[in-house]
């Protein structure tokens, strides 16, 4: 839905890169409505993508029961939703992920709690 200004307005916005300790990065899990959204992540620019699904994800999603079941050889990744595969080995930058950048990962056989969003 668009948006139509009464009259001209100028402001900062509030969520610049700078004002937060690292960019940041949203990641959402498909299918699995256990979490309502995606989670928003403080993630330095030269993190490696592998830390972030070897260790942080663990942390963030490792409460489903399914997190333990992913098999991450067939995760099916998406940026700003579209199709994408992320190179493991390096960072989140050079993986062309910016501050404010939305990721999503798909689980093949694995849709939610007993299957509750097949």
């Amino acid at each position: 839905m668009s948006v139509t200004a009464l009259y001209p307005y100028a402001f900062e916005a509030a969520d610049r890169r700078e004002n937060f300790p690292a960019p940041l990065l949203y990641i959402g899990w498909d299918e699995h409505l256990m979490f309502c959204s995606p989670v928003c992540l403080p993630l330095a620019a030269d993190t490696p993508f592998e830390a972030v699904v070897r260790k942080v994800l663990p942390t963030v999603y490792g409460a489903h029961p399914d997190f333990g079941r992913i098999d991450w050889k067939v995760v099916q990744w998406l940026k700003s939703g579209q199709s994408w595969t992320p190179d493991p080995a390096l960072s989140l930058a050079a993986n062309g992920l910016g501050h404010k950048d939305v990721i999503r990962f798909r689980t093949p056989g694995l849709t939610g709690i007993e299957g509750s969003c097949s």
